[in-house]
Protein backbone atom coordinates (compact mmCIF):
# COMPACT_ATOMS: atom_id res chain seq x y z
CA UNK A 1 0.00 0.00 0.00
CA UNK A 2 1.06 3.51 -0.40
CA UNK A 3 0.60 6.51 1.80
CA UNK A 4 -2.82 6.68 1.01
CA UNK A 5 -4.13 3.56 1.92
CA UNK A 6 -4.41 2.63 -2.22
CA UNK A 7 -3.13 -0.89 -2.90
CA UNK A 8 -0.22 -1.01 -5.71
CA UNK A 9 1.51 -3.48 -7.82
CA UNK A 10 5.09 -2.82 -8.95
CA UNK A 11 5.19 -5.04 -12.74
CA UNK A 12 8.01 -6.10 -14.49
CA UNK A 13 9.52 -4.24 -17.23
CA UNK A 14 8.29 -7.07 -19.74
CA UNK A 15 4.80 -7.28 -18.44
CA UNK A 16 4.52 -3.05 -18.10
CA UNK A 17 5.44 -2.42 -21.69
CA UNK A 18 2.77 -4.81 -23.06
CA UNK A 19 0.44 -3.11 -21.10
CA UNK A 20 1.07 0.00 -22.16
CA UNK A 21 1.56 -1.20 -25.85
CA UNK A 22 -1.70 -2.69 -25.89
CA UNK A 23 -3.36 0.84 -23.93
CA UNK A 24 -1.65 2.32 -26.63
CA UNK A 25 -2.68 0.24 -29.54
CA UNK A 26 -6.20 1.08 -28.48
CA UNK A 27 -6.14 4.97 -27.57
CA UNK A 28 -5.14 5.43 -31.44
CA UNK A 29 -8.10 2.55 -32.46
CA UNK A 30 -10.27 5.22 -30.32
CA UNK A 31 -9.13 8.28 -32.09
CA UNK A 32 -9.30 6.61 -35.81
CA UNK A 33 -13.00 6.07 -34.57
CA UNK A 34 -13.59 9.76 -33.73
CA UNK A 35 -12.19 10.40 -37.10
CA UNK A 36 -14.78 8.17 -39.26
CA UNK A 37 -17.60 9.93 -37.35
CA UNK A 38 -15.97 13.60 -37.92
CA UNK A 39 -15.66 12.12 -41.54
CA UNK A 40 -19.47 10.94 -41.85
CA UNK A 41 -17.80 7.46 -42.63
CA UNK A 42 -20.78 4.45 -43.26
CA UNK A 43 -21.91 3.09 -39.74
CA UNK A 44 -20.92 -0.37 -40.34
CA UNK A 45 -17.66 0.33 -41.22
CA UNK A 46 -17.39 2.47 -37.27
CA UNK A 47 -18.97 -0.38 -36.06
CA UNK A 48 -16.42 -2.63 -37.23
CA UNK A 49 -13.78 -0.52 -35.63
CA UNK A 50 -15.95 -0.68 -31.85
CA UNK A 51 -15.61 -4.35 -32.60
CA UNK A 52 -12.08 -4.24 -32.73
CA UNK A 53 -11.37 -1.74 -29.73
CA UNK A 54 -13.71 -4.28 -27.86
CA UNK A 55 -12.12 -7.04 -28.44
CA UNK A 56 -8.57 -5.45 -27.73
CA UNK A 57 -9.75 -4.33 -24.45
CA UNK A 58 -11.15 -8.16 -23.64
CA UNK A 59 -7.49 -8.96 -24.45
CA UNK A 60 -5.86 -6.37 -22.05
CA UNK A 61 -8.72 -7.46 -19.55
CA UNK A 62 -7.40 -10.59 -19.64
CA UNK A 63 -3.82 -10.62 -19.60
CA UNK A 64 -4.22 -8.33 -16.52
CA UNK A 65 -6.52 -10.67 -14.58
CA UNK A 66 -3.94 -13.47 -15.61
CA UNK A 67 -1.63 -11.54 -14.24
CA UNK A 68 -2.91 -10.39 -10.71
CA UNK A 69 -4.08 -14.03 -10.23
CA UNK A 70 -0.49 -14.89 -10.63
CA UNK A 71 1.29 -12.85 -8.64
CA UNK A 72 -1.31 -10.62 -6.66
CA UNK A 73 -3.53 -13.29 -5.53
CA UNK A 74 -1.31 -15.93 -5.09
CA UNK A 75 0.47 -13.83 -2.72
CA UNK A 76 -2.23 -12.52 -0.49
CA UNK A 77 -3.23 -16.26 0.01
CA UNK A 78 0.17 -17.73 0.48
CA UNK A 79 0.43 -14.69 3.24
CA UNK A 80 -3.46 -15.51 4.82
CA UNK A 81 -5.18 -13.05 3.23
CA UNK A 82 -8.22 -15.10 1.84
CA UNK A 83 -10.24 -12.31 1.22
CA UNK A 84 -8.40 -12.13 -2.21
CA UNK A 85 -10.42 -15.18 -3.23
CA UNK A 86 -13.70 -12.86 -2.65
CA UNK A 87 -12.47 -9.71 -4.51
CA UNK A 88 -11.21 -12.21 -7.44
CA UNK A 89 -14.76 -13.26 -7.59
CA UNK A 90 -16.25 -9.69 -7.58
CA UNK A 91 -13.76 -8.41 -10.16
CA UNK A 92 -14.51 -11.29 -12.29
CA UNK A 93 -18.58 -10.96 -12.08
CA UNK A 94 -18.13 -7.13 -13.15
CA UNK A 95 -15.83 -8.42 -16.19
CA UNK A 96 -18.70 -11.03 -16.81
CA UNK A 97 -21.28 -8.04 -17.09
Amino acid sequence: MDCCGTRTKHRDEKEYKDLVHRLNRMEGQIRGIRSMVENDRYCVDILTQVSAVKSALDAFCRELLNSHIKSCVVEDIQEGREEAVDELCQIIQKLMK
